[in-house]
Formats: structure tokens, C-alpha cells, sequence
């Protein structure tokens, strides 16, 4: 049934109490051989092309989910608009009020586990849609802060929404609860237009700090939540290897090179001036001397290598090339490049931090381009570290989609 029709405690209007739980026991999806297979192999997504068979269903419906021989495989909530058209919410049969219960302890689930998992940062991801088994649910929290992104019909519901609310002012009690709305993917969910902005509180902008490094945040600025949370452990990991003069490309607010206190001189560069504005300010807050630099990468390294300008630590963190499988060629050679400029401009026994956020390229491949670049360059390189993405992303086994965030560290002699 549509989870518009969920209220905010969890109980329904009598009128519609019986008549909810029989629609839900009595209506079903059935899915293909295929899409039954993605599911029993422990995946959370059936996309539209694996839907056999339908009734009638309201966007973001609570809907069982069936084979093709009536067998059930559980419940899912629906999506009228997305490739995605079923995202698994338990193997069982679930009614309205039960579905409003889950909603209520899996998100005190994913605030528990962060609360055990999390160190030296008051920043960090509180749910992560299906790797918290909150499909279509993002909340980070920035200090005092939180942010919200709803990505789904049914995680928009009014209903839904206020459960969501509710529940993060009573586990967290945040000052402030700001909306980030991604116009695209609302759009492509058919959802009405929405403003980012304020929920709860009164003020949208914080300082939070992770690994000792203290940063601003304005969540009504900046991309996707605000922050790259994601990135946070490896910030650590690359300052235990970094030494010398440092140029940290693609350097966004200044992750990366707020980390280096070991380096001297250091060098960010963007292509965004306002985000380098932000790094500024960042640096100012840490007492920290940084040249920020707005430019193109890839012209940057090209100038650079050819001029013989040479550093003891590279950072590349660029944003994601291959966004899907189509463009996986086109990011596979925009890696090698970049990788290729870093390693000839890297002085012996020096470091380079290469990242990749790009689902469709897999660590194996990332490493491959990565040698490519070497063998090219004439470098012998080593591999210090693979890495991923922080502890409080965390990655579903069945569901390889939530295991994007690579993050090698070499050293180049």
C-alpha cells in the first residue's frame, strides 16, 4: 500500500487499518527468474526490466513481492518512475504498521553502529540507504548538524518523512536538520520540485572536525551533502605517508591537504573557485599556510610535467569519470593520464595517493590503469595500501553497489 498513508507514530486511521494489511497480503509484484535469482543471491534491487507481472501501484506503494510460481520472496517498496523499480525492504511480508517499526529501529540500528565504530570525528555518514537496509535514505552529520537527502517516491512519502524526522531528533538531537535536494534525481523519480533548506533548527552552516583537522561547513553550499565523509580515513592514511612538498590535485575544501602537516610547501588545486574559497577559510581555521590554485587538472599536470616541476607526495582525488558502463573507456583513459603526470612528476621514493570514486571501475581495474601509468612513466612502483571507503560507508556483500571508493597508496622509485 502507498506509504503516504503511514502516519508519523506508526498507526494507521482505523478506516483504513484492515483494508491496508489486506492490499499488502493480497497484491503482489512478481518478478522474473532472473530478478528472483537477484534476490535469493541477497541483492536489494529489481530493476523494471525483471518485473514479469503488476498490479495497479501507487508511487513508493509497500508492495509483497512474489516469483513466477507464487512463491514469496518478500516485501519491497516501489518506484513508478525509476529503472529501479523494487528495492527490497525485508524477505518477509510486511504491513504499514510494521514497515513504520523497521523504519523507527533500523535507523537507531545505523546511529548505534557508528556510535561504536567511529573515532576522532564529530563528522560522519549516519545512514547509507541499502547498506543500512534504509533504501533511498542519506544522513550525514556535521557536528551539531544534520543533512538529509531522500532519493526515493517512497522515502519521500509525508508519512515516511515524518517518522524520519522524528526518529533523528529523538536518537540525536541535533541542533539543526538541513535538506539537500539533487534536482536530477528527483526528477528522474517524478518527484515535485523541493528547495534545500531547513527542517529543524535555525541555522544551516557548522564546524565539525575529523582526525584533529577542524573544517567549516554551510550545507546549503557545496557538493552532494557537503563534505567528502567518505574520504575521511583515508585522509589519515595518506598523512602517515606523506613527507616533502606536496600538490594535492582535485583538492575540493581541502581534505587531502588540511591531512599533510608533514608536508611543506603544499599545493591544492581545483577547477572550482568557490570551493577553493572554502579551503581558504579551512586553513585559516587550522592555522595552516596553503597555495590554492584554481585551474584544470589535467592541463595543470600536462604544464607541470613538461616544465620538470617535481613533488614528494601527489594526491589525485578526481570525481567520478565513469558514471556508467558507457563512459567506462573514456574514464579508464582519463585515469591513465592523470596517473601518468602524477608519476613522472614524482621525485624517487616519493608518494602518490590516487583515488577513484567511480562504481563501474573495480579495484582491480583501478590498479591496472595504475600500472599501466607506471610502466609508462618508467617508474618502479610499490604498493603501500589499497583502500576504501570510511567505516561508517559501510559495504553490503550482496550488494557490490555500495563498494565504490577506492584509494591506492604507492610509493614511486
Amino acid at each position: 500500500m502507498p506509504n503516504a498513508e503511514l502516519e508519523s507514530d506508526g498507526k494507521r486511521p482505523a478506516k483504513d487499518k484492515d483494508k491496508g494489511l489486506a492490499r499488502t497480503n493480497r497484491h503482489a509484484v512478481v518478478v522474473s527468474a532472473r530478478g528472483s535469482a537477484r534476490i535469493r543471491a541477497g541483492h536489494v534491487w529489481v530493476y523494471r526490466s525483471d518485473v514479469a507481472h503488476t498490479e495497479a501501484l501507487a508511487p513508493g506503494a509497500l508492495t509483497a513481492v512474489k516469483d513466477n510460481t507464487g512463491k514469496l520472496l518478500g516485501t519491497a517498496l516501489y518506484s513508478s518512475a525509476s529503472q529501479i523499480a523494487l528495492r527490497m525492504w525485508s524477505d518477509g511480508l510486511v504491513d504499514a504498521q510494521e514497515f513504520t517499526h523497521l523504519l523507527r529501529s533500523r535507523i537507531a540500528a545505523a546511529i548505534d553502529l557508528r556510535r561504536s565504530l567511529v573515532r576522532d570525528s564529530d563528522a560522519y555518514r549516519v545512514v547509507f540507504s541499502e547498506a543500512d537496509f534504509l533504501p533511498g535514505l542519506i544522513v550525514d552529520r556535521y557536528g551539531d548538524l544534520l543533512c538529509l537527502q531522500v532519493l526515493t517516491q517512497a522515502m519521500d512519502q509525508a508519512g515516511v518523512r515524518a517518522t524520519v524526522m522524528a526518529s533523528l531528533l529523538e536518537e540525536l538531537q541535533p541542533a539543526a536538520v538541513v535538506e539537500r535536494v539533487d534536482a536530477r534525481i528527483r526528477e528522474l523519480e517524478q518527484l515535485p520540485p523541493r528547495e534545500t533548506g531547513l527542517l529543524h533548527g535555525e541555522r544551516s552552516s557548522t564546524i565539525f572536525t575529523m582526525n584533529g583537522v577542524r573544517f567549516q561547513y554551510d550545507a546549503a553550499a557545496g557538493q552532494k551533502t557537503g563534505a567528502f565523509l567518505d574520504q575521511r580515513e583515508n585522509y589519515a592514511a595518506a598523512a602517515r605517508y606523506a613527507r616533502g612538498e606536496a600538490l594535492d590535485v582535485f583538492c575540493y575544501q581541502g581534505g587531502f591537504a588540511l591531512h599533510l602537516a608533514a608536508c611543506e610547501p603544499i599545493t591544492g588545486v581545483d577547477s572550482s573557485r568557490a570551493a577553493l574559497e572554502v579551503a581558504e577559510q579551512n586553513a585559516a581555521l587550522n592555522g595552516k599556510q596553503i597555495q590554492w590554485m584554481e585551474a584544470n587538472a589535467f592541463d595543470l599536470l600536462k604544464d607541470y610535467a613538461t616544465a620538470g616541476r617535481q613533488y614528494d607526495t601527489i594526491v589525485l582525488d578526481p570525481p567520478a569519470f565513469a558514471k556508467s558502463r558507457r563512459s567506462l573507456e573514456t574514464a579508464m583513459r582519463g585515469y591513465k593520464e592523470l596517473n601518468l603526470r602524477a608519476l613522472k612528476m614524482l621525485r624517487p621514493g616519493g608518494t602518490l595517493v590516487t583515488c577513484s570514486c567511480s562504481y563501474h571501475v573495480s579495484e582491480s581495474e583501478f590498479l591496472r590503469v595504475v600500472a599501466a601509468a607506471a610502466v609508462d612513466a618508467r617508474r618502479r612502483v610499490r604498493l603501500l595500501e589499497t583502500r576504501t571507503q570510511a567505516i561508517d560507508h559501510p559495504i553490503l556483500l550482496t550488494v557490490p553497489e555500495t563498494r565504490y571508493l577506492k584509494c591506492v597508496i604507492t610509493r614511486a622509485d
